[in-house]
């Protein structure tokens, strides 16, 4: 198994992306790695050259870039190589942390799109208080959607949760204004329809407010509403976090407490931590495609590394190919 790694994208590239590589090399055997990236700035770091090699690249996209057109203007960019070698063959998937807009481009326009779907999700595993954790899909790939969009999300969702999180027979939500049949708009209504007669475990529709809960196993919505979640979630997670921190350091008797409960709330605090589920998998391509964090450290990268190694060693996209295949079959014996 071979991986493409964009070693210049994230907030602490190269050198966290390089110590996950080499962290993923020693703990996956077999597992091979291409570095993208400027080699004089990597090679310093890169002390162990077991099984990795580098490709070198000067071109960067940064986060300011326009993604569509800095993916057409800059060939040479590590992200634009990275797809190329998916691409081209030469390795099973791929890995970024930078720019998410031009990792989207780069993957439709170099990986290209499993026959069959129709728009791709962006697809983060986000927390749940059980530990377990769900998949929630679109997050910004496409911001909007159609009812057929939400179908075919839900099966992605379906299929990855069952194969490489190891969730047997998924349950599989839709996110709604609530949760009786019947709620919301005509996209939610009508995608209801679609994916209650879909080969998921479809649970039916789930409220925002119940999805760390552990509501659903996958949950399904269009990209702006999505992406919203994503961002209230991250974004109350770290406010409950730095209003415990001042809570605890306010005075000598707190700061008492918080040196008692020290470990209980590292604990509370690593059931919230993305690191330990790996990237967003772009699902719909014709080959894995992973985005990390922005802010991933080398624990992160390593999860994202196996989370891809698992998407290859399971065949996820070949399933999702087969899926939508014999649905589409089904449509036209139907009509």
């Amino acid at each position: 198994m071979k991986l493409a790694i964009d070693a210049m994208g994230g907030d602490h590239a190269p050198k966290e992306i390089i110590l996950g590589a080499m962290d993923a090399i020693e703990a996956i055997k077999d597992l091979e790695i291409v570095l993208i990236g400027d080699s004089e700035k990597i090679n310093p770091i890169l002390t162990n050259q077991t099984r990795i090699s580098v490709l070198h690249t000067n071109e960067v996209i940064t986060s300011e870039d326009e993604p569509v057109r800095a993916v057409r203007k800059k060939k040479d960019a590590s992200i634009v190589l990275m797809a190329k070698e998916v691409k081209e063959g030469r390795v099973d998937a791929c890995i970024s942390a930078g720019n998410t807009g031009a990792l989207m481009t780069a993957g439709l326009f170099g990986v290209g799109r499993i026959a069959g779907i129709e728009r791709p999700a962006l697809s983060p595993t986000l927390p749940t208080i059980d530990g377990k954790g769900f998949v929630l899909l679109d997050v910004g790939a496409n911001v909007d959607a159609k009812p057929n969009h939400l179908l075919q999300y839900g099966i992605m969702g379906s299929i990855y949760t069952e194969k490489v999180r190891g969730i047997k027979n998924p349950a599989v939500g839709l996110m709604n204004v609530g949760t009786e049949d019947g709620k919301g708009n005509d996209l939610t209504k009508k995608a209801f329809a679609l994916l209650k007669e879909a080969p998921v475990n479809f649970v039916g529709n789930v409220e925002a407010r119940d999805l760390l809960g552990g509501a659903a196993d996958v949950v399904v919505t269009d990209g702006f509403t999505g992406n919203i979640a994503l961002k209230t979630i991250e974004g109350t997670s770290q406010a409950v976090f730095q209003l415990l921190k001042e809570t605890f350091m306010s005075s000598f008797k707190t700061k008492m407490a918080a040196g008692m409960i020290k470990g209980d709330l590292k604990s509370l605090k690593g059931k919230l931590d993305y690191s330990e589920y790996g990237g967003a998998g772009l699902f719909g391509l014709a080959s894995p495609v992973i985005k990390a964090h922005g802010s991933s450290n080398r624990r992160a990268i390593h999860s994202a590394i196996k989370q891809a190694c698992h998407m290859v060693e399971f065949e996820v996209t070949k399933t999702i190919e087969n899926t939508i295949s014999e649905i589409e079959i089904s449509k036209g014996e139907k009509e």
